[in-house]
């Protein structure tokens, strides 16, 4: 179930490429059973669209390369079949995941992860940069949960080394002036300023997973109240309405549904 929870949501999100690795296969003495199971992956697989003879399908055992690595960190490549698995795991993922296309054309947008207050410094801001490029002394602002408010950038870090500039697909930390730890917090986004407008009502369509893709397992109503998940935050809304395909209100909703709605 979980294995199907997975690929359904990699579908749903959008992933592109995925590479699949069996674990616990030295739980399994039968090869047989062990072909069964690739079998029941490429049909989940190929039940979501994703090109199944293409992917790359590695067995192993990552518990057991663990232990061989714990036991002996100078392990090299050829030295353990455990070990082995785990590298050609690396090298289809190296060789079958496209670098990803930095988004660097667009404006600079980032979800806030975390907040520090470092002593003498001021206020740290870490995440992934979503897209564009930022650098020292750039004006950005705080968009989200409050009153939107526009600061400067006065240092940017990452894995302790400072920075001129940051880019699309960096973790960093961005230290900014006159900013409170208490200003700021997980779930904000800092962006170019004019650039993003908070909102609190919105429409979306949206699927409903059935219990067997890991979702309810009983219909629901407007006025239902789920926890929305918005890059870094989330947050309870409110349901107002549904929108069928045909343009009328709906009043319910049944797992596996497909629906337009309001909140």
């Amino acid at each position: 179930p979980q294995t199907r929870e997975h690929i359904l949501l990699a579908k749903q999100v959008g992933v592109p490429n995925i590479v699949v690795f069996l674990n616990k296969e030295d739980q399994v003495d039968d090869e047989e059973l062990l072909e069964l199971v690739k079998l029941e992956v490429n049909e989940l697989l190929e039940q979501y669209d994703f090109p199944e003879e293409e992917i790359p399908c590695i067995a192993g055992s990552a518990l057991k390369a663990l232990e061989k690595v714990n036991a002996n960190e100078t392990i090299k490549r050829g030295e353990d079949k455990w070990v082995d698995k785990i590298h050609e795991l690396m090298d289809a993922i190296d060789n079958y995941i496209p670098t990803p296309i930095r988004d660097i054309e667009k404006t600079f947008l980032m979800a806030v992860e975390d907040v520090f207050s470092i002593t003498g410094r001021g206020t740290v801001a870490t995440g992934r940069i979503e897209r564009g490029i930022i650098k020292v002394g750039d004006a950005i602002e705080i968009v989200g949960l409050r009153e939107t408010t526009t600061t400067t950038i006065t240092g940017l870090e990452m894995f302790q080394k400072t920075l001129d500039e940051g880019m699309a697909g960096d973790n960093i930390g961005i230290l900014l002036r006159g900013v409170q730890k208490k200003d700021i917090e997980r779930g904000m986004v800092l962006a170019q300023p004019g650039t993003i407008t908070p909102h609190t009502q919105f429409e979306a369509e949206v699927y409903i997973l059935t219990k067997e893709e890991g979702g309810r397992h009983t219909p629901f109503f407007s006025g239902y109240r789920p926890q929305f998940y918005v890059r870094t935050t989330d947050v309870t809304g409110t349901i107002t309405q549904f929108t069928a395909d045909d343009g009328t209100k709906a009043e319910m909703v049944m797992p596996g549904d497909r629906i337009k709605m309001s909140a």
